[in-house]
């Protein structure tokens, strides 16, 4: 009996081949794209924070913050006139700060994206995401790059290591100049970062100039970091993202 080949992008042996790997990279680019295309997304806030912080848990007051500050977020961006940007809220798509993210905007009948990925504990989509803006990666990098690349801020709650590698990453990128515009960092919980990262010492020992201080700013409660968010996305004038797709538009 003669056996037909497969057409290679149906050849689910090859796609899941070590030779295949950069096919698998390129759909973590591509198919998160099509579908930013599909539902006008162009801008975002995200969301950086713990899965382990539960709503009804010891530090359960940064899970009700995250999830006020991402409601107040919403209405704000509903409400913008229908030829300004629309800021949507982004987290990392799992529980704990994600969800109180993905929450909030729920709560304010906005859409909202979550950019999960496979992990073998903590990492399961939480069900606010809204349809059509859940995505579940592989790699981290190309995670992170559609973290970064829609961004126009950022806000940390506490975390362990993956937040304080989103964080480092976004603070890398604003030193490095990488960027092609800035995107603002807020700490949120002062005596948590101050406790984390001792930014100042990496100041005394010359490892970053002072001026990298301005790359972030602590906030405490929703409203502060309301206002602090709302003051950076008013007066932001960049170009629409992503850059390679001038078409988007919100409304």
């Amino acid at each position: 009996m003669k056996i037909e080949p497969v057409l290679a992008y149906r050849d689910h042996a090859f796609l899941d081949s070590d030779a295949g790997r950069p096919v698998r990279i390129l759909a973590e680019i591509l198919q998160p794209l099509q579908a930013f295309q599909r539902e006008k997304v162009h801008d975002t806030v995200v969301f950086f924070g713990s899965a382990r912080l539960r709503e009804d848990g010891p530090l359960s007051r940064y899970y009700h913050d995250a999830r006020e500050l991402s409601r107040l977020l919403t209405t704000w961006s509903m409400a913008l006139p229908c030829d300004e940007r629309r800021f949507l809220v982004c987290s990392g798509g799992g529980g704990g700060i994600m969800e109180a993210a993905n929450r909030g905007a729920s709560d304010a009948g906005g859409r909202t994206i979550g950019l999960n990925i496979g992990l073998p504990h903590e990492q399961r989509p939480n069900r606010y995401i809204s349809p059509g803006l859940g995505f579940e990666f592989h790699y981290f990098f190309t995670r992170k790059l559609w973290f970064a690349h829609l961004a126009r801020a950022m806000v940390a709650f506490p975390g362990g290591f993956g937040t304080l590698d989103e964080l480092c990453e976004i603070l890398t990128l604003s030193q490095t100049g990488k960027l092609t515009r800035p995107i603002p960092v807020f700490l949120y919980g002062r005596s948590f970062w101050e406790e984390i990262v001792d930014f100042q010492a990496l100041v005394r020992h010359e490892m970053i100039s002072p001026q990298d201080l301005d790359l972030f700013r602590y906030v405490d409660d929703p409203e502060e970091a309301f206002s602090a968010l709302q003051g950076v996305l008013t007066l932001e004038t960049g170009p629409r993202s992503p850059d390679f797709t001038p078409t988007v538009r919100s409304c």
